[in-house]
């Protein structure tokens, strides 16, 4: 039983981590570029939800959506703003500004709100789920975690292959030049996939914060790097090998800290990623590039 208390607590970490997945790999998939500001927007979502629900006493879901949208109009500005000009220039340029871009954000939240951790209150109000006579209990974070996670990567699949805008981020991912050939804005299509990608950050970090209730201005960080691991372990680039992905990495890490270390299990799980990068370098469900000389 303590076995699946354990898996049940993986599950719901994976499911953050595959959230916050779901945008590197919405970003990487039509830009082909990697944000590492990405992890940062989760900690500006927590501190929107701590000021306004936490502090402000805003209905939690009220509170939620305004994370969402300053999130999201955050990724949009950063996108307009440091990337863009650098739309045609080396790759290396591109992550150097995004590493940049992600120590502007954590050094301004340390300035605005100071680093000293604040206690967050969950947004999740509902009871416990209680099994196999109470001996297996699973939190309502948990459950609303998972749940939220499965129900964002449906509606991104459907989103992608059954809208305008997702046919136009499909035509955007493999030929840029020739889906602005065919009438497609591409500047605004990037700015679209930046919006949701920050927006499920926001989503990402007030479900994070609910199950570890401490934040910091580098809250963030390491989780959003994680994520990263979990959309290359899973197939950067593939809506459902991010979910996968991150599911799968937040099993071994909640299990490694159970049964090996906890001091070691960030250890494995970047052991993961090297791994993976070996044996099968396009992710459990990437699929190979195939590069026209």
């Amino acid at each position: 039983m303590q076995f699946l208390s354990y898996l049940v607590r993986g599950i719901s970490l994976g499911s953050v981590y595959a959230l916050i997945a779901l945008g590197y790999t919405m970003v990487y998939g039509i830009a082909k570029m990697l944000n590492f500001a990405h992890g940062d927007i989760i900690m500006v979502g927590g501190y929107v939800v701590f000021f306004t629900f936490c502090q402000g006493g805003m209905n939690p879901w009220l509170s939620m959506i305004l994370a969402i949208v300053v999130c999201t109009l955050l990724g949009i500005t950063i996108e307009r703003i440091a990337y863009r000009p650098l739309r045609g220039a080396a790759s290396l340029a591109v992550l150097i500004t995004a590493i940049g871009v992600s120590y502007f954000l954590e050094n301004g939240a340390m300035l605005l709100w100071s680093s000293e951790p604040k206690s967050f209150t969950s947004i999740v109000s509902l009871p416990a789920l209680n099994l196999f006579g109470g001996s297996l209990q699973i939190s309502a974070e948990t459950i609303v975690t998972i749940v939220t996670s499965l129900v964002i990567m449906f509606v991104l699949i459907w989103f992608v292959n059954n809208t305008r805008p997702g046919h136009a981020m499909q035509a955007v991912s493999e030929d840029r030049g020739a889906a602005q050939l065919m009438g497609i804005n591409v500047n605004a299509i990037i700015s679209l996939t930046f919006a949701i990608g920050s927006g499920l950050a926001a989503i990402a970090g007030a479900l994070l914060l609910s199950s570890y209730p401490t934040l910091v201005p580098t809250t963030g960080a390491m989780p959003g790097i994680k994520a990263f691991v979990a959309a290359v372990f899973g197939g950067i680039g593939s809506i459902p090998g991010a979910f996968v992905g991150g599911i799968l990495l937040g099993i071994i890490e909640n299990l490694s800290k159970a049964y090996i270390s906890t001091q070691l299990s960030d250890a494995i799980v970047f052991l993961v990623l090297i791994v993976v990068l070996l044996v099968k370098p396009s992710g459990l469900l990437g699929k190979k590039a195939t590069v026209k000389v």
